[in-house]
């Protein structure tokens, strides 16, 4: 299988004329940056003099970000509290063009922030702010209403599980029974622990951790290796494994395996790299590329963004720089 370049080029243009559609659980991405020069005499722990700091959209809030910034038209459904945390995720996915009508907002819940405090480039501390609890009947019942609304206005629908709540599997079954009623491409993040039926999907995207315990769960051998029988039970049509600095491994059912070695890159920041790779692979998939195309597309972006610190995106022009293809 050969990437030809001038083939990529053509597939990232069409890009902007997809409208995707994110459904999972949205937060926000707090970063706070400073510096450390002593060390706190009230205890062992690194004092941080603040410099700046950062808000981004989160969890899915960011792989819809990662697609707003490819160029695709984008819409999101998730579930928020009633507070100030909700407000600012909102503002900051108006901001973006994010389309926000599929988010509800309920006084039941609080809308989880991640705060990040980082100096010199390494991060020493995370605090969470969060509630994980699945939906109610007729909580669950409203997502599917706005699902049901919303995926056939779309081209493509990618289902992030956070595990925070939103995806039930009664969500995961209307929403896969949808894209394959109007022949919509259906991509799958997993959680690790959360055990969901989601065959039929077009694309599932597990980092090697989640291919392992996804394999246990089924039965099956070492990771990557049975990545093709993994595909097989999972019932999906195509698994992305990623694999860190070893690459991808891509299982389809129209092709044997396909292993993508990683560029050579400095890591700087590993978070929100799937939300890339899944965010590439589906709006290249719609875009009209092979799986292996779309594949090879989604890791030269993965190199890219664990090049930045914090919750980052890639864009096309960045891809097509790595690529070398002249604009």
């Amino acid at each position: 299988m050969k990437v030809i370049p001038s083939s990529l080029k053509k597939i990232l243009r069409r890009i902007p004329d997809i409208r995707i559609l994110v459904v999972g659980d949205v937060m926000v991405d707090h970063f706070i940056w400073g510096k450390v020069d002593r060390i706190s005499p009230e205890a062992p722990v690194p004092v941080v003099q603040v410099a700046s700091e950062s808000k981004m959209p989160g969890g899915s809030a960011n792989v819809a970000h990662n697609l707003i910034s490819l160029g695709a038209e984008v819409g999101l459904v998730g579930i928020t509290g009633q507070d100030s945390n909700s407000k600012e995720l909102i503002h900051l996915l108006r901001q973006k063009k994010i389309y926000t009508h599929g988010i509800l907002s309920l006084p039941d819940r609080i809308t989880t922030k991640k705060t990040r405090i980082i100096a010199h480039s390494q991060q020493v501390v995370r605090v969470d702010w969060e509630q994980p609890q699945d939906l109610d009947v007729k909580t669950e019942n409203l997502v599917i209403k706005h699902l049901r609304k919303l995926i056939p206005l779309h081209d493509a629908v990618v289902l992030e599980d956070y595990g925070k709540g939103l995806m039930t599997q009664a969500v995961l079954d209307e929403a896969v029974r949808l894209c394959r009623q109007k022949g919509i491409f259906c991509s799958f993040d997993p959680k690790i622990g959360h055990d969901l039926n989601f065959k039929g999907v077009s694309l599932c995207t597990p980092n090697l951790q989640e291919a392992s315990y996804l394999a246990k769960t089924h039965g099956i051998g070492a990771m990557p290796e049975n990545g093709g029988q993994l595909r097989e039970a999972l019932g999906v049509d195509h698994l992305l494994v990623t694999l860190g600095e070893k690459g991808m491994g891509l299982f389809s059912r129209d092709f044997s395996p396909y292993q993508i070695q990683a560029a050579a890159r400095e890591v700087y920041d590993v978070s929100g790299a799937g939300d890339t790779v899944i965010s590439v692979f589906t709006a290249s998939a719609v875009a009209g590329a092979k799986p292996f195309e779309a594949a090879f597309l989604s890791n030269i972006a993965a190199g890219i963004v664990v090049g930045k610190l914090g919750t980052a995106v890639v864009t096309i022009p960045e891809i097509e720089a790595s690529l070398s293809i002249p604009k």
